[in-house]
C-alpha cells in the first residue's frame, strides 16, 4: 500500500460477531454501608463485581445482555475477559451503542449498583472505534442506551485533562498510527507513567473508569448499510421533534441549478455583463475571494459572482486565476469567451503563472498563456521556480509542450539554467509513469545544445558546453564508487579517511587533477580542476558522507558534501523555500541573516550539499558549555551585551527568529542539537529536513522550534531583548 492509498472495510461486509474485551476497573469504590457501620476506613474494599454488557441499536435494546465472571480479588479489579455478542458487525447501525453496568454482589441486601457508562461503536466520522477505550462510570446509575444517553462514557472536551490527551495518543500508538522508535518510545512511556501518577494524585478519588478494549482490524472499518442504504421513513409524530433523514443526492450536481447557471452565463448576457458593477457588499465578497489560497475550492455562489462581474475585474490581475477556475471548460462557447478575456486581462505576476501550470488547468491555451508570462521573467527569478516548472511537465498534454520548449530555449542562453534543468530532469528519469516525457525533454535539451554555435565573443560552442555537463555525471559516478570502497573498509572513521585519501592520491589520482575543468554541479558558474586529498574527509555517520575540497580555476577552493544512500530531493525542496523566503524578505529590506546553502539531488539516493563551516549546538555546548561562551571566543567585546559585539548578537537573534518562523510554517520536525548549526559570525541555521509538513518522529513535538539554549543566549526568557 502506497502513502496515497486509504484502504478500509465496510461494516456491512463483516460477517463476524461483535467482540470486545473487558479489562479492568480504575479508581476507588465508594464505601459500603456495612463498612461504615463497622467504622472501617474509607478506601478500596474487597467487593465482588461483575460487568453487564448490553447492545442498543438506535436507542432500542438489541439481543440479550452478557455478563462477565465475578471478580473479588480486590483492587485493582481486573477481568481481562473476552466478550462475544450474538450480534454481528453487519447488523450494526451508525447509532449502535454498548452499555456497561458494574454490579456489586457483596452487599448484604441483594445486588448493589456501582455505576454505568454508554459508548457509541462508531465515531463522528462513521468509523468503527478500535483499541482501548476508557469510559467514565456514572456512580449509582445503570447504563442507559437511549439517544441521547444520560450516562455517556466519553469525557466532554472541556473536562479532559492531560491524562486523557496522553491516553488518546497511546491508543493511536498501539493501533500503529504513530511511528515506533524503540529508544524514544521507552523514554516516552516513562514520562507517560509519571504523568499518570501525577494526575491520579490530583484527581478525585471517587472517580471510577472502566477500561474496554475494542477489536482492531487490519484496516479501518467504515459504516455502510447493505442494500440501497435508504433509511426507513419515520412515523408521523404529533410533537415538534426534528427527524434526521438521509438524502442520497447530497454532494451531487443539481441539474436544475446547473441549467440555471448555464442560462445565466449564456452569451446573450455578455452585452449586459459588460456594464455591470459590483455593489459595496459584492465588492467585499470579491476581495475576500481573491485572498483565498490556490488550494481552496470555490463554491457555486462564488464562481457565479466572479463570472457575473468578469468584465469589471479585468483590470485586477489577481482575479485572473480565480476567474479561470470559474469557467466551465466543457462548454465550448464559454471556454472560447474565457480565452478571449484572458488575452485582454491585466498581465499577472510570475508567481500566479505557476498556479496556471498546476493539474487543475488542462486547457492548452491557459497553459500557453502561463508560459508567455514566464518568458518575461529574468534568469534569476526563473531559477527560483525551475524545480517546480520541471515538475509541471507531468501535467502537460504532450511530450513536446510549450513549457518544455520554453525551458530548453532559456537554457541555451544561460549555462546555469541548462545545468540545473539537466539534473532536475535526469533525476525524474527513474519514474516509470513519466519517464518517456522526461526522456523527451532531456533529448530536446541535448540536441539543442549540441547544435548551438559558438558566440562571437569567444564563448564555447554547444558541443563543448554539453560535454562539460556530461562530465558532471561522470564525476558523481566516480564519487559513488569511492564511497562503496570506503564503506567496505573495516575499522573506525579514521581508517576510512585514510582509505579515501589513499584512493584520491593513488588509484583514482585523475580526480586530483582533472584533464579539463568541470562545472561544479552545485554552482555551474564555478569551474573545478581537482580534489585536494589532504583536505578531504569523511563524516562520522551511518552513511559516511564525503567532505571534499575542490580546487577552482581561479586559484581558490570550495568545499561540498557528497551523500550516497540518502534521498536529498526533500532537502532540496526545503532549501528552495528558504531561499525564496530570504529573497522576498530582502525585497522588503528585512535581512534575517539566513543561510540558504545549496543542495542538489543528483539521483534518487545521492546528491551534493554545500559545506558551510560551522559547529553543531551539541558540539558547542559540549566544548564551551554555552552559546554565549562560543560567540565570545570569536567576537569578544567587554562593553557589548553578554561580552559579545552588538552586531554578532543581533545576527544570532535575527537568524533564530527567521528559522523559528520558517520551520513553523513548513512544519519541519525531528529537531535536535545535532541538526542546529552555528557559524562563527553568529548565524544559526538548520540542516537535515527528513520530516516536513507536520511529520515528526517525536510524539509531543513543540510547534515552535526554539530550544532553551538559544533563549539563554539571548538573555533568558525574562530578557528585554
Amino acid at each position: 500500500m502506497t502513502g496515497n492509498e486509504f484502504r478500509f472495510f465496510l461494516s456491512c461486509d463483516i460477517n463476524l460477531p461483535v467482540t470486545f474485551r473487558i479489562e479492568r476497573l480504575e479508581g476507588n469504590l465508594p464505601q459500603s454501608p456495612a463498612s461504615s457501620e463497622l467504622g472501617m476506613a474509607t478506601g478500596n474494599r474487597n467487593a465482588e463485581l461483575y460487568v453487564e454488557c448490553t447492545l442498543y441499536i438506535d436507542g432500542a435494546l438489541f439481543g440479550l445482555s452478557t455478563k462477565t465472571r465475578l471478580e473479588s480479588s480486590g483492587y485493582p479489579y481486573c477481568w481481562n475477559e473476552l466478550i462475544t455478542l450474538s450480534s454481528k458487525y453487519r447488523d450494526l447501525t451508525s447509532q449502535a451503542q454498548l452499555a456497561f453496568t458494574v454490579w456489586d454482589v457483596s452487599c448484604g441486601n441483594g445486588v448493589g449498583l456501582v455505576g454505568g457508562a454508554t459508548v457509541f461503536l462508531f465515531n463522528s466520522k462513521k468509523q468503527l472505534k478500535a483499541g482501548r477505550q476508557k469510559l467514565r462510570l456514572w456512580p449509582g446509575k445503570e447504563a442507559d442506551g437511549t439517544i441521547p444517553t444520560t450516562t455517556p462514557g466519553k469525557v466532554p472536551k472541556h473536562e479532559r485533562g492531560e491524562i486523557e490527551r496522553v491516553e488518546r495518543l497511546v491508543n493511536k500508538y498501539e493501533r500503529g498510527q504513530i511511528q515506533r522508535i524503540d529508544w524514544l518510545d521507552s523514554l516516552t512511556f516513562k514520562s507517560v507513567e509519571k504523568i499518570k501518577e501525577k494526575e491520579s494524585s490530583r484527581s478525585d478519588s471517587s472517580c471510577l473508569s472502566l477500561v474496554v478494549d475494542f477489536c482492531s482490524f487490519e484496516h479501518r472499518v467504515v459504516f455502510q448499510e447493505s442494500g440501497a442504504n435508504f433509511y426507513a421513513p419515520s412515523p408521523v409524530s404529533s410533537t415538534n421533534e426534528l427527524v434526521t433523514i438521509w438524502d442520497p443526492e447530497v454532494g451531487r450536481k443539481n441539474p436544475s441549478e446547473h441549467k440555471q447557471l448555464k442560462l445565466a452565463r449564456s452569451l446573450t448576457r455578455g452585452i449586459i455583463d459588460r456594464d455591470l458593477k459590483p455593489s459595496s457588499n459584492e465588492r467585499k465578497s470579491i476581495q475576500r475571494i481573491l485572498k483565498y489560497p490556490p488550494t481552496r475550492t470555490l463554491s457555486g455562489e462564488e464562481r457565479q459572482l466572479l463570472w457575473k462581474f468578469r468584465f469589471s475585474l479585468m483590470s485586477e490581475k489577481r482575479a485572473l486565476t480565480k476567474f479561470l477556475r470559474c469557467v466551465e471548460w466543457t462548454d465550448v462557447q464559454e471556454a472560447k469567451q474565457a480565452i478571449d478575456l484572458m488575452g485582454r486581462w491585466e498581465t499577472i505576476d510570475v508567481a500566479d503563472a505557476l498556479e496556471l501550470l498546476s493539474p487543475v488547468f488542462e486547457s492548452e491555451e491557459v497553459r500557453a498563456y502561463a508560459v508567455s508570462v514566464l518568458e518575461r521573467a529574468g534568469d534569476e527569478e526563473l531559477q527560483c521556480y525551475l524545480l517546480q516548472l520541471v515538475q509541471a511537465l507531468r501535467f502537460e498534454r504532450s511530450d513536446k509542450s510549450r513549457l518544455s520548449l520554453f525551458l530548453v530555449q532559456r537554457s541555451l542562453s544561460n549555462i546555469e539554467i541548462a545545468s540545473f534543468l539537466r539534473w532536475y530532469v535526469a533525476v525524474e528519469l527513474h519514474d516509470p509513469t513519466y519517464a518517456k516525457r522526461f526522456y523527451c525533454t532531456y533529448d530536446m535539451l541535448e540536441d539543442s545544445m549540441v547544435k548551438m554555435e559558438a558566440g562571437e565573443d569567444g564563448d564555447e560552442d554547444g558541443f563543448k558546453l554539453w560535454h562539460s555537463l556530461v562530465r558532471q555525471t561522470e564525476l558523481t559516478a566516480q564519487l559513488c564508487s569511492i564511497m562503496r570502497d570506503v564503506r567496505n573498509v573495516r575499522g573506525g572513521t579514521q581508517k576510512k579517511i585514510e582509505k579515501l585519501r589513499q584512493l584520491l592520491s593513488g588509484l583514482l589520482s585523475e580526480l586530483t587533477y582533472f584533464e579539463e575543468p568541470i562545472r561544479l554541479p552545485l554552482a555551474p558558474g564555478v569551474l573545478i580542476t581537482g580534489i585536494v586529498p589532504s583536505e578531504s574527509s569523511i563524516f562520522k555517520s551511518a552513511l559516511h558522507p564525503l567532505r571534499l575540497t575542490f580546487r577552482t580555476a581561479n586559484g581558490g577552493t570550495c568545499k561540498l558534501i557528497f551523500k550516497k544512500g540518502d534521498d536529498l530531493r526533500q532537502d532540496q525542496l526545503v532549501i528552495q523555500m528558504v531561499t525564496l523566503m530570504d529573497r522576498l524578505l530582502k525585497l522588503e529590506n528585512l535581512d534575517l541573516h539566513l543561510t540558504p546553502y545549496r543542495v542538489l539531488a543528483t539521483g534518487q539516493d545521492e546528491g551534493m550539499v554545500e559545506f558551510i563551516p560551522s559547529s553543531s549546538l551539541a558540539q558547542i555546548l559540549s566544548e564551551h558549555r554555552s552559546i554565549v561562551n562560543y560567540l565570545q571566543k570569536f567576537h569578544p567585546d567587554e562593553d557589548g551585551p553578554f561580552g559579545i559585539t552588538a552586531q554578532c548578537l543581533e545576527t544570532f537573534i535575527k537568524s533564530c527568529a527567521g528559522y523559528s518562523v520558517i520551520t513553523y510554517i513548513l512544519g519541519i520536525g525531528d529537531r535536535h542539537l545535532d541538526n542546529l548549526l552555528l557559524r562563527d559570525d553568529g548565524r544559526l541555521f538548520h540542516v537535515d529536513f527528513g520530516f516536513i509538513l507536520g511529520r515528526d518522529p517525536k510524539p509531543f513535538p513543540p510547534p515552535m522550534k526554539l530550544c532553551k539554549e538559544m533563549v539563554e543566549a539571548m538573555g533568558g526568557a525574562e530578557s528585554v531583548r
